[in-house]
């Protein structure tokens, strides 16, 4: 058994100090407050709960920075869109799992500890099927594997490229399957992760405009017990072509036709008006926030503050990857508010609340939903953990809640001192364990695929 004593920890009841957290297999045996350091106890200073990241799409990682800049006739999520279609093209499977790899060990260094990667990226170039169906899903599950992040596993049904079963296109073929074809991936999905601690194997289709609703239907048959993600209002277009197939606007649609309830996380959202933002934040569902992504697709606003004057649940997730930090996720989220309504502290709804530590108990509360993951420093959860730096001058003479507020907004990534998942300390110094050999051979694949 392990022992690690914290000054000061963030437990279900709040901070606490003089905490001892004993470990054994990975979980959390007992948690004793208000103790003395013992000489075989590992010693911190601030201890958090690790943070879930309900959305990733792992290999977008190698094209951070190369879509900045300005097309003849303007930009927007569509013309980002036919720059990773031509990148996607180019991969194969240890280019996948070079990505990943690298991808998932920044996000443990920036205090995320579980990962729900939206996986649609199935097929061999030129959309071959591989003789294993489960053969990208594999690389998604060894990168996870040997950074030590958890993993929620979701594998995407994708079949046409627009609303009312649009045929897809040739750059979309290496995501497409037939029901067949995608129900041999997610069993596949489900032998590959049986044996990782904590893994989740959940369904997605991708979106509205992805499946038909006959295909919803069976999809939603198919991960009857599991978790359902779905990408879903996250442009205005997306909403007007819906609305000029269904007369519905994309969430309002959904809301009719599914048993919307506490195993989805709408991904996105981001174009939700009053009634459907009050149906939502009533069937108990997340709302999977990607708060840098979206600004840097310049998506739009989520109606954040009314939604959570609701009761509305949340998460985060770091989506295309661009940039990989906890704290930043957390921060423009609550800045997009602030510009929205210019206004101070918009999120933290109550007199004298700590903002950060409002958006930080949301955000871990509606992502261990949305990924079926622990939530918290309890007995018998797994050990996920992170420890900040309180040398770093960022967090001098701070206490408790004052502590998250200074890493969410004047801090961020480089504030993470060591991260534990599943018991196992897989980031020291900020660094993780095994940082160089990752970045080599990400460099190597990147090297191989832009030259």
């Amino acid at each position: 058994m392990t022992s690690l004593w914290f000054e000061s920890a963030l437990l279900p009841q709040g901070w606490v100090e003089h905490v001892r957290v004993s470990v054994a297999g990975g979980r959390i045996q007992r948690i004793a407050a208000g103790v003395d350091c013992a000489a075989t106890d590992e010693r911190h200073a601030v201890g958090i709960p690790g943070m879930p990241n309900l959305h990733s799409h792992a290999f977008q990682r190698g094209l951070a920075g190369l879509t900045e800049r300005r097309g003849p006739e303007g930009d927007s999520f569509w013309t980002w869109r036919e720059l990773m279609y031509r990148f996607v093209e180019r991969l194969d499977p240890e280019d996948l799992e070079a990505i990943a790899a690298m991808v998932y060990a920044e996000m443990l260094e920036s205090g995320f500890t579980q990962v729900g990667e939206f996986h649609y990226l199935h097929h061999d170039r030129g959309g071959v099927p591989f003789a294993d169906p489960g053969e990208l899903a594999a690389r998604i599950a060894s990168a996870a594997t040997r950074t030590g992040i958890g993993l929620t596993l979701l594998p995407v049904f994708y079949a046409h490229s627009g609303f009312g079963g649009a045929q897809p296109t040739a750059r979309q073929r290496r995501f497409i399957n037939d029901r067949d074809s995608f129900t041999s991936i997610f069993e596949a999905g489900q032998r590959i992760v049986k044996d990782m601690p904590g893994a989740v194997v959940g369904v997605a289709p991708h979106s509205l405009r992805a499946v038909t609703p006959d295909e919803l239907t069976w999809l939603l048959d198919l991960g009857r017990h599991g978790v359902v993600h779905i990408h879903i209002a996250e442009q205005t277009r997306e909403v007007d072509d819906c609305l000029a197939w269904s007369g519905r606007r994309p969430v309002q649609w959904l809301l009719e036709h599914a048993q919307v309830d506490e195993r989805w996380c709408l991904v996105h959202a981001t174009h939700i008006d009053d009634s459907e933002l009050q149906a939502v934040a009533r069937s108990g569902a997340v709302v999977g926030l990607c708060p840098i992504t979206e600004a840097n697709l310049g998506d739009g606003i989520f109606p954040g503050a009314a939604f959570l004057a609701r009761q509305g649940r949340f998460g985060v997730g770091s989506d295309s990857n661009v940039l990989l930090d906890a704290a930043e996720e957390l921060r423009l989220f609550e800045y997009s508010q602030r510009l929205a309504h210019r206004a101070r502290n918009v999120l933290a709804a109550v007199p004298d609340r700590s903002t950060g530590r409002a958006l930080f108990d949301a955000a871990l509360a509606g992502g261990a939903q949305a990924l079926r993951s622990g939530a918290g420093l309890v007995a018998g959860a797994w050990l996920d953990l992170v420890s900040l730096n309180a040398e770093d001058p960022a967090l001098a003479q701070r206490r408790e809640d004052e502590v998250l507020d200074s890493w969410i907004f004047a801090g961020g990534r480089r504030l993470v001192d060591c991260v534990w998942r599943a018991g196992e300390k897989v980031v020291s110094n900020g660094r993780h364990r095994q940082r160089e050999a990752i970045a080599d051979r990400y460099r190597r694949t990147l090297k191989r695929l832009l030259a």
